[in-house]
């Protein structure tokens, strides 16, 4: 696979028939082949890849080859994690976001409508405003789908829609619609071993910017007070930001809900109480 993407022939691969593996080029070039999830996975993921690189902020893998089910990027040799580059990741991560989008729910160019995060498929579609966008595209399905599998009870799910009834109020003041990575947890950022920080494995859209803060907040991030002071120097969230953490992780929440089981689910409801204040 890798050799008919690259026109490069290959030497050996690690796992053997894994996804994603490591594999070594004729020229002793190592890089990453992963195989897509579902329909059009690839091409959402391509597509996200060159859309948060176009920002010249945060580093991503260079694409080196696709197709409709199979993709082959550079690998990131990694290291340590180090205070000065989760502050130059704060400030990069500020660039990206201050890139924008056309819209709350766009795709990246080229990508579907029809996308992913991680293992759940994931719509973009566009939003003029964001609580509205956020209920209907982000929240609502995965409430949905979490229900329909037992994973929420019937009971239960009125708590998060009366989080969605009550976002415009919640949600603080309104900002235009930025360039997210989307599914911002820790195993989706790469610690160089240059010094500097990639992102892997995007669900890129237009979004909040708080929402992938919150995304790191949630799941950890080595030195993430850093990463935090260094997007405050480059671009300060809104005033009660930290409030607010809650309402956007409820999303991801949501979805690890329908993928996980219970316990997910149990966090969701336990957020959305905190949201509310109840």
């Amino acid at each position: 696979m890798a050799s008919r993407l690259t026109g490069r022939r290959v030497t050996g691969a690690w796992p053997p028939s894994g996804s994603p593996a490591e594999v070594t080029l004729a020229d002793g070039t190592t890089v990453m082949v992963k195989r897509g999830d579902g329909p059009g996975a690839v091409r959402a993921e391509v597509a996200g890849l060159r859309w948060l690189g176009a920002a010249g902020a945060v580093r991503v893998p260079e694409v080196l080859g696709h197709d409709e089910r199979w993709m082959v990027s550079e690998r990131v040799r990694t290291g340590q994690p180090a205070p000065g580059a989760a502050l130059r990741f704060g400030h990069a991560l500020a660039t990206l976001h201050a890139a924008g989008a056309p819209s709350f729910g766009a795709p990246p160019p080229g990508g579907p409508a029809a996308a992913y995060i991680g293992l759940a498929p994931m719509l973009n579609a566009p939003g003029a405003d964001w609580p509205s966008w956020y209920a209907e595209h982000r929240v609502l399905p995965y409430l949905r789908d979490a229900v329909d599998a037992g994973t929420v009870r019937p009971g239960e799910a009125a708590l998060v829609e009366r989080v969605c009834e009550r976002l415009p109020e919640l949600a603080g003041p309104a900002e235009p619609p930025a360039r997210l990575h989307g599914d911002l947890w820790n195993g989706n950022v790469l610690w160089g071993a240059d010094g500097e920080v990639r992102l892997i494995d995007p669900a890129a859209h237009g979004g909040h910017r708080e929402t992938d803060l919150a995304m790191l907040m949630l799941f950890g991030c080595p030195h993430l007070d850093r990463v935090l002071a260094g997007y405050r120097e480059a671009a300060a969230p809104a005033d009660g930001w930290r409030r607010r953490v809650g309402v956007h992780q409820l999303f991801p929440l949501l979805v690890h809900a329908v993928l996980f089981g219970r316990g997910y689910a149990e966090q969701a409801l336990a957020t959305a109480r905190d949201v509310l204040g109840a």
